[in-house]
């Protein structure tokens, strides 16, 4: 029979399932009231059908927008509410505004209200039975880990802090010899000869191998390795695992011969890919700054008042294969903010003006950049261009760091929309991890994320 317990879901079919269900249970509560209420703003037509798709691009296009899924929101009940009243909100507006892809304006404002209300109930209903019952313990993914006893903790924190549904309930020391220890940082150890039916009594759902040591890989433990894999247990080398939970290339684990591990994406010498890619982003700097026009006279006036000195700001930093270039910003810090030396800018930086502090919230600060997008210096979305002193340090203390370099750096990037200000080298670390995944596996549809994400960190006043 089949075992709820044994169930568990990926974090890419987690997210399926809200996208899916969001739609099915809006679109089914439409149907019900429009039956029972002889409601007929919404009626779901064959000649019509294309009202439907409408409303479900919408859903899910703002659903993405307001961080309805993110599982770390989708997992928080009043996150969820948060979320779920923004999405609903500018999907009824946008969707009344449209009627020549939806149904012409109900003569009555009682079936806009109808309507919203429906769409509203239904959607929050369904995310919180998600967040009592999907989201609860015994969906939890259970795995194995055979790695060096010293790597224990370091490993189980990578893996578990992404995804908190993802747990590892006992480790199998890669050691040659196996150590009398019957636990390791709150991790039972399973002896080799017990991995077979520790796997099968606790619904193990992989296995993940993150030995570096090919010693460590004794005859008894490969025995049992082909046993499980056999049976039809599912084996997973650490770097694969940490790559899809993270979205982020793990540097600090690899050694220098990351590249068998790292083939890039073949949109970076996919020449269609690329002119599209240049396409958008002057049709983008043309908007920015026209946009940044209208605001300009709002930003001479609160620069005049809050900074006291002048608007425009240049630095240097590192470009595409290393070049050096003159980035143009806003300027958001006080005169001779560098007087004793270049340092990193900190998450509450006293050097940040009031008004600078708006600048660097809302992105604005940032508008300037567009021309340097224009210029060719930099694309839309990449890697953020670091300063010359910091490249020259990160450099010496980290692998790969100058990897980055062979794409054009960005105005936004997949860093940016998923880890703060970076202030100190272990955030450069982090951020560098999120930026060679970019460059692994850059495509329209990654770009497409990092936009949604960069307007979900403007709407929520989330940029530093």
């Amino acid at each position: 029979m089949f075992s709820v317990d044994k169930m568990h879901f990926e974090i890419s079919e987690r997210k399926m399932i809200l996208r899916f269900f969001d739609v099915f249970f809006v679109l089914s509560a439409l149907f019900m009231v429009g039956k029972i209420f002889d409601f007929d703003y919404f009626t779901f037509s064959t000649t019509n059908f294309y009202w439907t798709i409408v409303l479900a691009i919408y859903l899910n296009l703002f659903g993405t927008i307001f961080e309805m899924y993110n599982l770390q929101v989708a997992s928080n009940q009043f996150l969820v509410l948060r979320s779920a009243v923004l999405t609903v909100s500018t999907t009824v507006l946008l969707y009344l505004l449209t009627p020549v892809f939806s149904p012409e304006l109900p003569s009555k404002r009682i079936e806009i209200l109808l309507f919203y209300f429906v769409v509203f109930l239904s959607l929050v209903l369904w995310r919180l039975f998600y967040v009592t019952f999907l989201a609860s313990n015994r969906f939890f993914q259970n795995a194995i880990l055979i790695c060096d006893k010293e790597q224990v903790e370091e490993l189980i924190l990578g893996l578990e802090n992404i995804d908190p549904h993802y747990k590892i309930i006992g480790f199998v020391h890669a050691d040659a010899v196996e150590d009398e220890i019957s636990e390791y940082h709150y991790v039972p150890n399973i002896k080799r000869a017990e991995l077979f039916s520790f796997v099968k009594e606790n619904s193990i759902s992989e296995i993940v191998i993150a030995s570096q040591k090919t010693e460590g890989i004794t005859a008894e433990l490969y025995q049992q390795l082909l046993h499980l894999l056999e049976s039809g247990s599912i084996i997973r080398e650490y770097t694969q695992v940490y790559e899809s939970k993270t979205q982020r290339i793990p540097v600090h684990y690899i050694a220098r011969d990351f590249y068998r591990f790292f083939p890039f994406s073949r949109s970076n010498h996919n020449k269609l890919y690329l002119l599209g890619v240049r396409f958008l982003e002057i049709a983008t700097s043309v908007l920015g700054l026209f946009i940044g026009l209208i605001l300009f006279p709002l930003i001479l006036i609160g620069n005049a008042i809050g900074n006291r000195g002048k608007l425009f700001y240049t630095q240097e930093r590192v470009g595409k294969d290393g070049v050096i270039f003159e980035i143009l910003k806003f300027r958001t810090m006080i005169t001779n903010a560098e007087s004793n030396g270049a340092v990193f800018a900190a998450t509450q930086d006293s050097r940040v003006t009031a008004f600078g502090k708006f600048l660097r919230k809302t992105r604005i600060d940032e508008f300037p950049q567009f021309i340097n997008i224009l210029k060719g210096d930099m694309a839309v979305i990449g890697p953020r261009p670091e300063r010359p002193f910091f490249v020259k340090e990160i450099a010496e203390i980290m692998p790969f760091y100058e990897t980055r370099h062979i794409i054009k750096p960005g105005l936004t990037g997949w860093a940016q929309v998923n880890y703060s200000y970076g202030a100190t080298i272990e955030d450069s670390l982090i951020k560098l991890q999120y930026d060679l995944y970019y460059i692994k596996h850059r495509s329209i549809f990654l770009d497409l994320n990092i936009a949604f994400k960069t307007i979900t960190t403007v709407l929520f006043y989330r940029g530093q």
